[in-house]
């Protein structure tokens, strides 16, 4: 545990050194926690979690893709 801590003094002492190098770290460190955090939440969502309805199952999602404009149309809308 010894060792730690002096790993640690050191650390803080070098980075106290290099103000600049410190606020890039902390920076980059920070956009890409958050990066990973907002691209992994999503899959999440939607691959992990299942369904908030009774049968998951049977759920199903009506449309039509029409052919001269590439476009998905529900049938709602016909």
């Amino acid at each position: 545990m010894g060792s730690f801590q002096q790993d640690l003094k050191y650390s803080a002492r070098t980075l106290r050194r290099s103000p600049g190098f410190t606020v890039a770290a902390l920076v980059s460190l920070g956009l890409g926690i958050g990066a990973n955090t907002a691209i992994f939440t999503l899959p999440n969502a939607v691959f992990l979690h299942p369904l908030p309805v009774r049968d998951p199952g049977r759920v199903i999602e009506l449309f039509t893709v029409d052919h001269a404009t590439a476009s998905a149309v529900p049938l709602a809308d016909r």
